[in-house]
Order: C-alpha cells, then sequence, then structure tokens
C-alpha cells in the first residue's frame, strides 16, 4: 500500500516507472528510483540508520520527500552520520554553523529538535537497551489494509505518544506513521510493486530486537 504522490501515506497505486517497471507511483524517478527500491519499507534494525530516518522524517515535515533525498548526503555530513552521542554533543556553536549550511533545510527549530532527540535517543538506549528494541514493539500484529490513503494508525499515535513523554520533538503521529512505513515495521508497498515480495521475504528474515527490560508502550 504506498501513496499516489511520495510515501507518508498508504494506498493502494502502482505505476510504471521510465524502465517500464511496476512500482509505488511516487517512485518513478530519481532519486526516488533508488531508495524505493533499496531501503523504504526494509526492517531496519541499527540504531544510527532509526535515527537518521527519524530526523529526516522531522525535517521533511511541510516539505517534498524529494526534497530530503537530494539533501541527505548534506545531512549525513552536518550531522556526523547522525552518530548519536556525537549530535547529542552538539552546542550553540553547532546550531549557528548548521544554519549557516545551505545544503540542508535550514529551520532552527528541526535543527534544535535533531540535538535535543540525539539527547533523548541516548536516555531511551540506556532504558531499552536499543532505539530498535523500543520501536519496534510498535508493529502492528495485524497490517490495516485500506485503499483509501492512510496518514496516521494507531501504532504511530501511540509510538508519537510514548516519544513525546520521554522529551522527543517533531515526532507527531503522521511523521512516526512515515518512519515506520520507511524503517519496515509496516510493509506498505502495493501489492502489485516489484519491490513488496522482496520486502516481505526480508521482514520474514529478520530478527525483531528485544528491549532489555519491561518498557511502557504508550502515556496514558
Amino acid at each position: 500500500m504506498c501513496l499516489s504522490i511520495e510515501p507518508g501515506s498508504a494506498a493502494v497505486t502502482t505505476l510504471p516507472s521510465d524502465d517500464g517497471v511496476l512500482r509505488c507511483s511516487w517512485a518513478s524517478r530519481e532519486p526516488e528510483t533508488a531508495y524505493h527500491d533499496t531501503e523504504w519499507g526494509f526492517p531496519v534494525g541499527d540504531d544510527t540508520r532509526l535515527f537518521e530516518k527519524i530526523c529526516l522524517e522531522g525535517f521533511q515535515s511541510g516539505l517534498s520527500w524529494r526534497t530530503i533525498l537530494l539533501k541527505r548526503d548534506n545531512f549525513r555530513e552536518a550531522f556526523a552520520g547522525f552518530d548519536i552521542p556525537t549530535v547529542a554533543g552538539f552546542g550553540e556553536r553547532e546550531v549557528e554553523r548548521l544554519l549557516g549550511n545551505a545544503g540542508i533545510i535550514r529551520h532552527r527549530g528541526k535543527i534544535n529538535a535533531t540535538i535535543n532527540n540525539a539527547a533523548r535517543a541516548v536516555e531511551l538506549i540506556d532504558e531499552a537497551g536499543s532505539l530498535a528494541a523500543f520501536v519496534w514493539q510498535f508493529e502492528p500484529d495485524v497490517p490495516a489494509a485500506s485503499p483509501e490513503p492512510v496518514t496516521t494508525t494507531p501504532e504511530s499515535g501511540a509510538l508519537s505518544r510514548a516519544l513525546k513523554k520521554r522529551g522527543w520533538k517533531f515526532v507527531g503521529p503522521t511523521t512516526m506513521y512515515a518512519f515506520m512505513q520507511s524503517m519496515g515495521v509496516v510493509n506498505d508497498h502495493a501489492p502489485g510493486c516489484v519491490t513488496y515480495e522482496p520486502v516481505v521475504r526480508a521482514r520474514e528474515r529478520f530478527t525483531r530486537p528485544t528491549p532489555a527490560g519491561a518498557v511502557p508502550l504508550s502515556s496514558p
């Protein structure tokens, strides 16, 4: 199930790309095609990659995903490869440096949120053992199928509440659903899409991480 325009919503729709391959309709051109074919929806268990995905989804808020993809290498360079402890140590000097970087989205609130979230991620890793172990608790038992665009789910709302309770910023339920799609906690490729079955197989092989202790999934 994929959005007819870009990732971040679910709706069953595919279109042939320029190469004649049937893909989710938002992925008909580069760089979206390569991202769609090799990354989007494939399960991720690495904390650094998960943190990058959360941050980039936050930066995408109000913008097109294409804008973020085209700047992704710049983001990686600017934020030290999204190394969590390094970003958590950023101070005002780094904020001013980032605000002067034309290669990224120069939004003070989103930059500060990324630094804040890195510090909160350090705390969450101490709490749950890993960021991956915490996030994968929100995998739906039975994925909901809908022919209409879906931008939030009960699980994305629960993840949003759990992170906000722990002090995270720019992690609303819509942003968290886009994150959950991108990191493979759900498979929202359309059944006719060339990448649907590879993601199904990857999810079957993937070993879900488990939290180190009892971690509440959501706040009241």
